[in-house]
């Protein structure tokens, strides 16, 4: 037995909270989180508050952030293409944290305006791409393959936590210090990211990993679509996920409409619904390792998928069911709950899905596939999602609000299908593919 392979077992018996390359990643990843939920409330509101933004200019500044999302089929192979991508993690970090500064720095000298924060979202986007494009190469190279799934459960915890507690402390900032001011602290949350990453001392190879020459860009760009097309389990994956995000962007593009105008509720009980919902995130995330241990990775995969849109189909229910024997006061309690339990079912839900799912695609990647596949998947994933918001304003005009959650809701429940019909539904541990 190699030195090295003695390492990775003896890794793979402790605890992920035991590994300290792993845990400075984290401290990284968790401070960048709680940062995000600063600048997702920060950049709205100045956009409305201070700069007097229209609807549709507001609209513009939140699809910004995802354009750059588009081009990840074209970075990905780039990114394949470095045996470093872990100093292109540390220059998205800072890259972001630069696009963030600019915001406060404009406002400091009285230059702030709507062009500063379209160039700052798309930057912003940017940077997240290529962060993203990079990551699984340095996540297998970091975290043993035995535990994976411990791992992405750790990380998503992380994020359910700052869904939860983040836009309130965000709102307290932005209270005190001003949106502009408040971002500062965003900006240095990347910055201490990046200082966490440089930090970090990869010691894994994923098992078949070899050398290999990159090859010309075009037969890269190429390879990681026709790869991903290809892949039984990858294509299940991607097209499970693609459906997902086409009914859920559908239902959140009408659901804070139907909350105000079909259910009547202010913008405190919608802002303390979607909190509550929030920590059904949290629940998913600490129980998606037992629950694929116990009905086997592939299963989970399908509930939590085939789980996560259903839910805001009943919430049509409530507003279309007369309200006996309450007052506004109970019918304002009871769209308060319906909405926090669709929410909070759907959080659960998508993170059995995401955290199972995130773990198989580490596995089943070929480790010189990985950034150009992880670009291909995110181009086509994330670009459903501001066309499920187009369709779900379409819909909502053509057949009304309700019946738009519905559509939508039942539209999503048939993403299990993919799983069902593939491969990817026999598979009891993804350490066994």
């Amino acid at each position: 037995m190699t030195d090295r392979h003695a390492a990775e077992l003896s890794a793979v018996d402790r605890s992920i909270w035991r590994d300290a390359m792993f845990d400075r990643y984290w401290l990284g990843h968790a401070l960048s989180a709680f940062g995000d939920q600063i600048t997702a409330l920060g950049l709205p509101l100045l956009a409305v508050v201070v700069l007097d933004a229209s609807p549709g200019q507001v609209g513009v500044l939140t699809a910004a952030v995802w354009v750059p999302n588009l081009a990840s089929l074209l970075i990905g192979p780039w990114v394949d293409a470095h045996c470093r991508q872990q100093r292109l993690m540390i220059a998205a970090d800072l890259f972001r944290f630069l696009a963030i500064l600019s915001i406060p720095v404009a406002a400091g000298l009285d230059r702030l305006g709507m062009p500063v924060l379209y160039a700052a979202a798309v930057a912003l986007g940017a940077g997240g791409v290529l962060y993203n494009s990079a990551y699984p190469s340095f996540f297998v190279r970091l975290v043993p393959k035995a535990q994976y799934v411990a791992a992405n459960s750790l990380l998503s915890t992380t994020l359910s936590i700052a869904a939860v507690a983040g836009p309130a402390a965000a709102g307290v900032l932005i209270a005190t210090l001003s949106a502009p001011n408040a971002l500062v602290v965003d900006a240095l949350t990347f910055l201490l990211s990046a200082t966490a990453i440089a930090t970090v001392r990869t010691r894994f190879r994923p098992p078949g990993s070899t050398a290999q020459t990159p090859g010309p860009y075009l037969r890269r760009l190429r390879g990681g679509a026709s790869y991903l097309a290809r892949h039984a389990y990858l294509r299940a994956s991607l097209l499970a996920s693609t459906t997902l995000n086409l009914a859920g962007f559908a239902i959140q593009a009408v659901l804070i409409l139907y909350a105000s105008r079909h259910l009547h509720l202010g913008s405190a009980e919608i802002g303390l619904t979607l909190s509550i919902g929030a920590t059904g995130g949290l629940l998913g995330a600490v129980t998606a390792a037992p629950v694929a241990a116990r009905i086997g990775a592939g299963r989970t995969m399908a509930l939590g998928v085939t789980t996560a849109s259903i839910p805001f189909a009943g919430l049509a229910i409530v507003g279309s069911t007369p309200a006996v024997g309450v007052g506004a006061a109970g019918a304002g309690v009871a769209g308060v709950a319906s909405i926090a339990a669709a929410e909070f079912l759907a959080a659960w839900a998508v993170m059995l899905f995401d955290i199972t799912n995130n773990a198989m695609r580490a596995v089943v990647t070929a480790d010189a596939m990985r950034g150009r596949v992880a670009g291909a998947y995110a181009t086509v994933n994330y670009g459903s999602r501001p066309i499920g918001a187009l369709l779900g304003g379409a819909c909502a005009t053509t057949f009304g609000v309700p019946a738009t959650l519905v559509i939508a809701g039942l539209v999503g429940g048939f993403a299990g299908l993919w799983i069902v019909r593939s491969p990817v539904i026999h598979v009891r541990a993804v350490t066994s593919l």
